[in-house]
């Protein structure tokens, strides 16, 4: 290596693939100087992913070269690690005179912890941790209720987060939606000249994937019509924007802002992931327990074949296989259909919904921890504004109301209609009964 012996800041990029409205990095580029921004490719994390080619590890990759290629336009570059970020961070202060580290808040438990630690070890060498927030419009402490405790009703979260936005309007321009300009402040990046700091998939043990993936921008046209038509799968009705949400190639202030104008409906969707945020934040529990504890009593069946057949797309109802294997081919499947295949796994089969949840996380491009977790326990009624337990989804019905042509079911099930194609595995009826009977005998 050739040191560089100039004085930097880091800026620590995580779920904030962008330069763009970034709030950490131009907090970063408008204190200091000689900004080096980092990006770590977690071997914790990376351990834990089973497909070698998964995808999403794919996409962080490219949206990389993309951002190496916009800082390139400035003369800087992004340095990129593969390890612990404890010893990356060990290593960085060994080798470089860093002053300060800036980098975005991430609410999940195993994120709270690595940056507890990494805290610590920059601490010993005087060096300080500064977080903001970028992922969310307000985070956990910011919308409460009078008595200062957190909201676990959805309905009353809405109203008191619209109002706390309106508080802030002056001349059109809403405070908590305002762009960051960071690029105002790009001569501040370090300079690149000293280091080549570069990872490819090949170095981290992954391949590329075919995968395509959806673009960041969305027309207008979709987000106008988003009320009437996203609860239909086989129109063109969503954003499909939760994979660059997820992974933050796309600011959250930008698509709220142009939710405000185009649609409260879409503009609802958004602040559903910051309520979901908020219990993940409030209620760290969730992540392996149910929200409502006396639900952890529901003596589930977790029929390990049945489960196979829910995740393979082989039940016999139509609407559920359909959703399953749209999941298993591209990694996304419709927010609507989300809901049917969920409530068919844990009322129809009585399968415990955290299985439900593991294989959405491994296999959903736009997997996010609070939503999907706070989804999963809103399908099995154990979550926040939980569905009653009694309200159980017909698989049938779902499917007459949303894809009354059959569009998405002939796409998605070829042999639907023919002998080939699987018998139910349980009776809606007999399924039904069942469920509610234990259940009740659950809660009594």
């Amino acid at each position: 290596y050739t040191f560089c012996h100039f004085m930097m800041t880091i800026f620590w990029h995580r779920r904030d693939l962008r330069i763009e409205d970034n709030s950490g990095l131009y907090h970063a580029l408008k204190s200091e100087q000689n900004v080096q921004p980092i990006f770590i490719f977690d071997t914790n994390i990376l351990s834990k992913l089973s497909n070698k080619a998964d995808p999403r590890v794919s996409f962080i990759h490219q949206e990389l070269e993309k951002l190496q290629l916009e800082l390139s336009e400035y003369g800087a570059e992004i340095w990129i690690f593969k390890g612990t970020p404890a010893n990356i961070f060990k290593d960085l202060l060994e080798k470089h005179d860093i002053r300060n580290v800036y980098t975005n808040r991430d609410y999940e438990s195993y994120a709270i912890n690595r940056d507890q630690g990494v805290k610590q070890i920059l601490k010993k060498q005087n060096v300080d941790l500064h977080t903001f927030k970028d992922h969310v419009i307000f985070e956990g402490d910011e919308v409460l209720k009078k008595d200062g405790l957190p909201y676990t009703v959805f309905t009353p979260y809405k109203k008191i987060w619209l109002a706390k936005l309106e508080s802030t309007r002056m001349d059109k321009e809403l405070f908590y939606f305002k762009s960051y300009p960071t690029k105002h402040y790009a001569s501040r990046f370090a300079q690149a000249s000293c280091i080549d700091y570069r990872c490819t998939l090949n170095d981290i043990g992954f391949k590329q994937t075919q995968q395509l993936f959806p673009p960041k921008s969305v027309s207008k046209k979709i987000i106008s019509k988003y009320a009437d038509d996203r609860d239909f799968p086989a129109i063109n009705g969503t954003s499909k924007l939760g994979i660059h949400f997820r992974f933050g190639t796309i600011s959250i202030r930008e698509k709220a802002r142009s939710a405000l104008k185009l649609s409260n409906t879409y503009l609802s969707e958004l602040i559903w992931r910051d309520f979901y945020s908020q219990i993940l934040q409030h209620f760290p529990h969730v992540e392996k327990n149910a929200f409502r504890s006396k639900y952890e009593r529901v003596q589930w069946r977790n029929n390990e074949d049945e489960f196979d057949a829910w995740c393979q797309g082989q039940t016999g109802y139509p609407i559920v296989d359909a959703g399953m294997r749209e999941l298993n081919a591209i990694g996304h499947m419709h927010n609507r259909v989300r809901m049917i295949v969920a409530s068919f796994l844990t009322k129809h089969l009585l399968i415990d919904w955290r299985w439900g949840e593991a294989y959405f996380a491994e296999k959903l491009l736009d997997f996010d921890l609070a939503s999907n977790n706070g989804g999963w326990q809103w399908a099995a009624g154990c979550g926040t504004d939980a569905a009653p337990y009694f309200r159980i989804f017909n698989p049938t019905s779902q499917m007459e109301k949303f894809d009354k042509g059959r569009l998405y079911i002939k796409k998605w099930v070829p042999e639907w209609g023919t002998d080939g194609y699987t018998e139910p595995i349980v009776d809606h009826k007999i399924a039904r009964e069942r469920c509610l009977a234990t259940y009740k005998e659950a809660l009594n």
